[in-house]
């Protein structure tokens, strides 16, 4: 279980993978200048409801993982996590969809 800290104050515990397409998603936006807003439910442990910051080029993100290795990136994924953090509700963690093969028969190479 990996987790998300934001400005040192918000925390959200995420699994590994899970957490790794957010943070690619997460960067791609920030390295292009582009601001959003992400949201999670709270666990009831910590009272429940929901909670939604605002991520900008100069937010404080940590991204910390319990497990060592990088887990295999699911395109489809990334794409569906986009759609959300490009909509007006902002960027929020949606079920991992199964993944769809490249199109014209050629392997896309995945950023390291």
């Amino acid at each position: 279980m990996g987790r998300l800290i934001y400005e040192g104050d918000e925390k959200v515990d995420i699994e590994d993978r899970a957490l790794t397409h957010l943070q690619l998603v997460m960067t791609a936006k920030l390295r292009r200048g582009e601001p959003f807003a992400f949201s999670w439910a709270n666990e009831s442990s910590l009272g429940g409801g929901r909670i939604t910051v605002w991520v900008h080029a100069g937010s404080a993100l940590a991204f910390k993982y319990f497990g060592s290795r990088q887990p295999s990136i699911n395109r489809s994924w990334i794409d569906a996590l986009a759609i959300t953090a490009n909509s007006p509700g902002g960027l929020r963690l949606v079920p991992e969809p199964a993944e769809t093969p490249p199109q014209g028969g050629l392997e896309v190479a995945e950023a390291s």
